[in-house]
Parts: C-alpha cells; sequence; structure tokens
C-alpha cells in the first residue's frame, strides 16, 4: 500500500518560515515592555517547522516547538515546551489567512486564533485561556512583525 506524504500539508506551513519581531499586550492594553523575536526554520528532516522564541521579559519564558503533521490526514500539531520544564501537545490548523492552535486539556484549556495579513508580513492574534472548555478569556495578544524570510525549504519527499 503506498503511503500519503506530508508534502501538500507542509506546504502551507511555508507562510510562517522566517525570523519574526513579536509585540505582546494585556486585551486592549499597551504593549508589555521589552519585545521578542520568533524563528521558524524547518528541521533538517524537512518534515518539521522548528518555533523558537525569545522574550525580553522575565516572566516571560522562552521557548520551543515542534511543528509537523499527520501525513494520511493532513491533521497539525505542535509540540510546546519552554525554560520552566512545562511541555503541552496543541491541535493546530493553518490556511486561508488563518492560524490556530488549540488544547482542552488540564491545568486549563487555551486556545490561539490569529490571522495572516495577505502580504504575509504580519500575524495579528491573541492567546485565550479558560477554567473550562466553554468559558474563554483573552490572555493577551500578539502581533508579529516579519523581520526576515528564511531560505531554507522542507525536503520534498517528506
Amino acid at each position: 500500500m503506498e503511503q500519503p506524504t506530508a508534502e501538500t500539508a507542509l506546504r502551507a506551513l511555508d507562510v510562517l518560515v522566517g525570523e519574526w519581531t513579536m509585540e505582546a499586550r494585556p486585551p486592549g492594553g499597551e504593549p508589555w515592555p521589552g519585545g521578542g523575536r520568533v524563528t521558524f526554520d524547518w528541521h533538517d528532516s524537512g518534515a518539521h517547522l522548528i518555533m523558537r522564541s525569545s522574550v525580553d521579559l522575565p516572566e516571560a519564558p522562552d521557548s520551543t516547538s515542534v511543528i509537523g503533521c499527520d501525513a494520511a490526514n493532513g491533521t497539525y500539531y505542535q509540540l510546546y515546551s519552554d525554560e520552566r520544564g512545562v511541555c503541552r501537545v496543541y491541535e493546530m490548523s493553518i490556511g486561508d489567512g488563518e492560524w490556530t492552535l488549540s488544547r482542552m486539556g488540564a491545568p486549563f484549556p487555551q486556545r490561539f486564533s490569529a490571522t495572516i495579513s495577505a502580504d504575509g508580513a504580519t500575524i495579528t492574534g491573541r492567546w485565550e485561556k479558560a477554567e473550562d472548555t466553554t468559558n474563554f478569556t483573552i490572555d493577551f495578544e500578539l502581533i508579529y512583525q516579519r523581520a526576515r524570510t528564511a531560505a531554507t525549504e522542507p525536503d520534498s519527499s517528506a
């Protein structure tokens, strides 16, 4: 039996590849002091996208995430970890100018929703949290501004 490949699904991640500056703010408030930096680079295998973020705010942890997909159905997942030792798995979707992440598990459900500008230069989103899976409130808002596009691409045999 021939196995499906993830090539088409992985191509949808190209919009994220590169370097970004990041600004975070409380809902409707002023930006938090210090900025942040996020990079998305293809893993050497070409089958996973590596996201690294650092923030110039002591209470905001630096993090690393691995983004991949189930080639059989194009479902995306993000494996998140940060310097506090926190590790989480998020279901993810991306396409048509939208990017979402969600997890409904303990210690609290979370979701991220963002809009990617038509030119791919800005991502505007927000993280939400809830005590249960129905009453979400905005935790913080994020704006990513593209600083540079990476030249590396995934291996088409992935």
